[in-house]
């Protein structure tokens, strides 16, 4: 039991001392190599802004943390169903795989501006992007999951009658459970991602409009503090995943 919590904190800590040590570079040996503070401004200026300009972070944080949120679980959701369908219907899947895999190529930037023309300047567009750049691969690996039970598996439960439904409750699902979460890891970042690039595009509010404005205005400490923000919202959705997956697969009975 020691040793168990041993690793946990050696775990926690080396990490900690890591980014810690780089923070110190960062406060005092990049001034005295000369980098000027508007292309590198220290943490403490960075701190500085989240102390004086909280307001303003905020105000533009929660609209952003919103519209990732809302884009992770609908084109996460699309994903999981259309998986189930393509895994059920051949002809659906040879139908339409090819159609989906062919948007899959357009990159985001060049189709951001059509969803914003066809939804408007509103959050809507912005949840769109973010539930487009979720949804491919989340659909590739739960279709690989959703297959990946062996011949054998299958046989048991054709020798034991069971229905559509049982094999998919009982084997399909279980066995796609852990590619599917290491799909919605990567989401949880690509999320954040396509809403802010959705900001990009057309947007008077959001981290992505405020990291726009700050390049243009040559504000870098509010430009780094917005970056940082967005960071941490991945991080926090990356953390809510890890969560649900262990408590999940841990009641499925998975090892994770």
């Amino acid at each position: 039991m020691n040793q168990f919590f041993s690793l946990r904190l050696a775990n926690l800590l080396l990490p900690a001392a890591g980014a810690f040590s780089i923070l110190l570079v960062w406060q005092f040996i990049v001034p005295l190599v000369g980098v000027p503070p508007y292309i590198l401004p220290t943490p403490g200026r960075i701190a500085g802004v989240f102390h004086s300009q909280s307001i303003l972070l905020f105000t533009n944080f929660w609209p952003t943390a919103l519209e990732a949120t809302v884009g992770f679980l609908l084109g996460n959701l699309a994903a999981i169903l259309m998986a189930i369908v393509f895994v059920h219907s051949q002809t659906l899947r040879d139908m339409y795989f090819p159609i989906v895999l062919f948007f899959n190529t357009i990159p985001v930037l060049a189709l951001s501006p059509i969803i914003i023309l066809t939804f408007g300047l509103g959050m809507t567009p912005k949840i769109v992007i973010a539930a487009f750049i979720c949804f491919f691969p989340t659909l590739v690996n739960m279709i690989r999951g959703l297959e990946s039970a062996t011949a054998n598996e299958r046989e048991l439960f054709r020798v034991l009658s069971a229905s559509r439904s049982e094999v998919f409750w009982r084997l399909r699902f279980p066995r796609s459970l852990p590619m599917l979460f290491a799909s919605l890891r990567i989401a949880s970042a690509t999320a954040v991602i396509g809403a802010i690039v959705g900001e990009w595009i057309g947007s008077e509010r959001g981290l992505g409009a405020l990291i726009i404005q700050a390049t243009f205005n040559y504000q870098s400490e509010r430009l780094y503090a917005a970056i940082a923000l967005s960071s941490a919202l991945s991080i926090v959705l990356f953390a809510l995943v890890v969560l649900v997956e262990r408590r999940i697969l841990k009641f499925e009975g998975i090892s994770p």
